[in-house]
Protein backbone atom coordinates (compact mmCIF):
# COMPACT_ATOMS: atom_id res chain seq x y z
CA UNK A 1 0.00 0.00 0.00
CA UNK A 2 1.40 3.36 -1.07
CA UNK A 3 1.39 6.53 0.96
CA UNK A 4 -0.49 9.43 -0.57
CA UNK A 5 -0.31 13.18 -0.12
CA UNK A 6 -3.63 14.76 0.87
CA UNK A 7 -4.25 18.50 0.73
CA UNK A 8 -6.96 19.62 3.16
CA UNK A 9 -8.40 23.05 2.35
CA UNK A 10 -10.34 23.93 5.49
CA UNK A 11 -10.70 27.03 7.67
CA UNK A 12 -12.43 25.40 10.66
CA UNK A 13 -9.80 24.39 13.22
CA UNK A 14 -12.06 21.75 14.78
CA UNK A 15 -12.62 20.06 11.42
CA UNK A 16 -8.89 20.17 10.70
CA UNK A 17 -8.17 18.40 14.00
CA UNK A 18 -10.91 15.80 13.45
CA UNK A 19 -9.74 15.08 9.91
CA UNK A 20 -6.14 14.70 11.07
CA UNK A 21 -7.28 12.41 13.91
CA UNK A 22 -9.38 10.26 11.57
CA UNK A 23 -6.53 9.87 9.08
CA UNK A 24 -4.11 8.93 11.87
CA UNK A 25 -6.65 6.43 13.20
CA UNK A 26 -6.77 4.80 9.77
CA UNK A 27 -3.14 3.76 10.28
CA UNK A 28 -2.32 4.46 6.65
CA UNK A 29 0.86 6.35 5.91
CA UNK A 30 -0.42 9.63 4.51
CA UNK A 31 1.10 13.05 4.30
CA UNK A 32 -1.51 15.66 5.21
CA UNK A 33 -0.94 19.27 4.21
CA UNK A 34 -3.39 21.89 5.44
CA UNK A 35 -4.21 25.31 4.05
CA UNK A 36 -6.89 27.54 5.56
CA UNK A 37 -8.26 29.59 2.65
CA UNK A 38 -8.77 29.43 -1.09
CA UNK A 39 -5.91 31.75 -1.97
CA UNK A 40 -3.49 29.62 0.09
CA UNK A 41 -4.77 26.54 -1.76
CA UNK A 42 -3.92 28.10 -5.13
CA UNK A 43 -0.49 29.19 -3.84
CA UNK A 44 0.14 25.66 -2.53
CA UNK A 45 -0.83 24.05 -5.85
CA UNK A 46 1.36 26.52 -7.77
CA UNK A 47 4.26 26.13 -5.31
CA UNK A 48 4.30 29.86 -4.55
CA UNK A 49 5.50 31.77 -1.49
CA UNK A 50 5.99 29.46 1.53
CA UNK A 51 4.88 26.42 -0.52
CA UNK A 52 7.82 26.36 -2.97
CA UNK A 53 9.08 22.98 -1.74
CA UNK A 54 5.71 21.24 -1.48
CA UNK A 55 4.84 18.32 -3.72
CA UNK A 56 1.68 18.03 -5.76
CA UNK A 57 -1.06 16.39 -3.67
CA UNK A 58 -2.59 13.10 -4.80
CA UNK A 59 -6.01 14.01 -3.38
CA UNK A 60 -7.70 17.26 -2.29
CA UNK A 61 -10.36 17.59 0.42
CA UNK A 62 -11.98 20.97 -0.27
CA UNK A 63 -14.47 22.94 1.81
CA UNK A 64 -17.02 25.14 -0.01
CA UNK A 65 -17.14 28.01 2.49
CA UNK A 66 -13.64 29.45 2.60
CA UNK A 67 -12.23 32.95 3.11
CA UNK A 68 -10.49 34.90 0.31
CA UNK A 69 -11.61 32.50 -2.43
CA UNK A 70 -14.44 30.00 -1.98
CA UNK A 71 -14.25 26.29 -2.69
CA UNK A 72 -16.14 26.57 -5.97
CA UNK A 73 -13.58 29.10 -7.27
CA UNK A 74 -10.70 26.87 -6.15
CA UNK A 75 -12.31 23.81 -7.77
CA UNK A 76 -12.88 25.68 -11.02
CA UNK A 77 -9.23 26.82 -11.01
CA UNK A 78 -7.95 23.27 -10.40
CA UNK A 79 -10.08 21.69 -13.10
CA UNK A 80 -9.11 24.33 -15.70
CA UNK A 81 -5.34 23.82 -15.30
CA UNK A 82 -3.66 21.02 -17.22
CA UNK A 83 -1.17 20.12 -14.49
CA UNK A 84 -3.82 20.04 -11.75
CA UNK A 85 -7.06 18.79 -13.28
CA UNK A 86 -6.26 15.11 -12.80
CA UNK A 87 -6.06 15.52 -9.01
CA UNK A 88 -9.27 14.10 -7.52
CA UNK A 89 -11.16 16.75 -5.55
CA UNK A 90 -13.60 15.77 -2.83
CA UNK A 91 -15.91 18.53 -1.69
CA UNK A 92 -16.14 18.01 2.09
CA UNK A 93 -18.41 20.67 3.50
CA UNK A 94 -21.25 21.50 5.87
CA UNK A 95 -23.38 22.77 2.99
CA UNK A 96 -26.16 20.49 1.79
CA UNK A 97 -27.44 23.14 -0.63
CA UNK A 98 -28.52 21.70 -3.98
CA UNK A 99 -26.95 24.75 -5.61
CA UNK A 100 -23.55 23.95 -4.03
CA UNK A 101 -23.85 20.27 -4.97
CA UNK A 102 -24.81 21.05 -8.57
CA UNK A 103 -22.09 23.68 -8.95
CA UNK A 104 -19.48 21.27 -7.59
CA UNK A 105 -20.33 18.55 -10.08
CA UNK A 106 -20.63 21.05 -12.95
CA UNK A 107 -17.05 22.05 -12.15
CA UNK A 108 -15.92 18.40 -12.15
CA UNK A 109 -15.69 17.61 -8.44
CA UNK A 110 -15.04 13.89 -8.03
CA UNK A 111 -17.56 13.66 -5.20
CA UNK A 112 -19.50 15.79 -2.75
CA UNK A 113 -19.81 14.85 0.91
CA UNK A 114 -21.77 16.79 3.51
CA UNK A 115 -19.87 16.76 6.82
CA UNK A 116 -21.75 14.86 9.51
CA UNK A 117 -22.51 16.91 12.63
CA UNK A 118 -21.67 14.20 15.18
CA UNK A 119 -17.94 13.76 15.88
CA UNK A 120 -18.06 9.97 15.56
CA UNK A 121 -19.91 10.20 12.26
CA UNK A 122 -17.43 12.78 10.96
CA UNK A 123 -14.49 10.52 11.79
CA UNK A 124 -16.28 7.57 10.18
CA UNK A 125 -16.88 9.62 7.00
CA UNK A 126 -13.18 10.57 6.76
CA UNK A 127 -12.23 6.93 7.33
CA UNK A 128 -14.53 5.91 4.49
CA UNK A 129 -13.00 8.56 2.22
CA UNK A 130 -9.58 7.19 3.09
CA UNK A 131 -10.66 3.58 2.57
CA UNK A 132 -12.05 4.31 -0.88
CA UNK A 133 -9.56 6.88 -2.21
CA UNK A 134 -6.42 5.36 -0.67
CA UNK A 135 -7.03 1.61 -0.57
CA UNK A 136 -9.35 0.99 -3.51
CA UNK A 137 -8.87 3.67 -6.18
CA UNK A 138 -5.74 4.06 -8.31
CA UNK A 139 -4.70 7.72 -8.29
CA UNK A 140 -2.66 9.37 -11.05
CA UNK A 141 0.87 10.46 -10.22
CA UNK A 142 2.36 13.75 -11.39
Amino acid sequence: MESIHILLVEDNEGDILLTREALEEGKILNKLSVVRDGKEAINFLNKKEEFKKEHRPDLILLDVNLPKMNGHEVLKYIKQHKGLKTIPVIMLTTSSSQEDIKSSYQNYANCYITKPIEVGDFIKAVNQIEEFWVNLVKLPKE
